[in-house]
């Protein structure tokens, strides 16, 4: 019998648990996890009604930042993957910034869509920083329960842990945004639903799209050296 410690008593070596350094492919998911990003932040100023239900127009996008922050941190550790977050951080603030400036400036000439800038792009601060502190910690945790996951368990765990961690993650990001966001705005029971109404619709994304994020996650680790 194989002593505590013994090689015999090692786990086999698996390259994809190891951090893997930065690379252009890293840089291009870090990329595109940023552009979609910005992209469900202007999306989210339009309601979608489906039946009883009504979704912001970033619930069609944001979910797959999900997709990409899961890849970054399986292949390439927490490190690269906060990189990408927090860069994704400063560019919504710098965006939203952007926009309320562009808001108060006053229109040249005879410009007639001042109103409508105003009612799509004119950002409430206390929707800005729901939506900015959600992200944050939503991604932060996703991408740290990931790699925690992931270096404490076999490797054919990998469908488990990535629908794991968006479900922790997608669960701050949720509860945070909805009771930054709206709490004391909507009545108790409002909020409870709009709050799970979301977190379900975030954990049903992520479940259909599990192959696409396996198949690339494979692909990307199989292209990447070893570290």
């Amino acid at each position: 019998m194989s002593e505590p410690g013994s090689i015999a008593a090692q786990p086999p070596h698996d390259p994809g648990r190891e951090e893997r350094p930065p690379s252009p492919t890293s840089e291009v998911l870090a990329a595109a996890f940023c552009g979609l990003l910005l992209v469900a932040n202007v999306a989210a100023t339009k309601l979608i009604g489906l039946g009883p239900l009504v979704f912001d127009g970033g619930a069609l996008v944001f979910p797959l930042t999900y997709v990409l922050g899961d890849v970054l941190a399986e292949v390439y550790g927490f490190k690269t993957a906060r990189r990408a977050i927090v860069t994704g951080f400063v560019l919504s603030a710098l965006a939203a910034l952007s926009f309320w400036l562009v808001d108060l400036a006053p229109a040249g000439g005879d410009w007639p869509n001042r109103q409508a800038w105003h009612a799509v792009l004119g950002l409430v601060p206390r929707i800005v920083a729901a939506s900015l502190a959600g992200y944050l910690v939503g991604q932060l945790l996703n991408a740290r329960v990931l790699v925690w996951w992931r270096d404490r368990t076999r490797p054919g765990s990998l469908w488990s842990r990535l629908l794991g961690s968006t479900a922790v993650g997608a669960a701050a990001d949720t509860v945070l945004f909805c009771a930054l966001a709206y709490g004391g705005a909507v009545s108790g029971a409002t909020l409870a639903v709009y709050t799970v109404t979301g977190y379900l619709y975030k954990l049903a994304v992520e479940a259909v799209l599990l192959p696409v994020t396996v198949l690339v996650v494979r692909r990307v680790k199989a292209r990447e050296p070893t570290p």
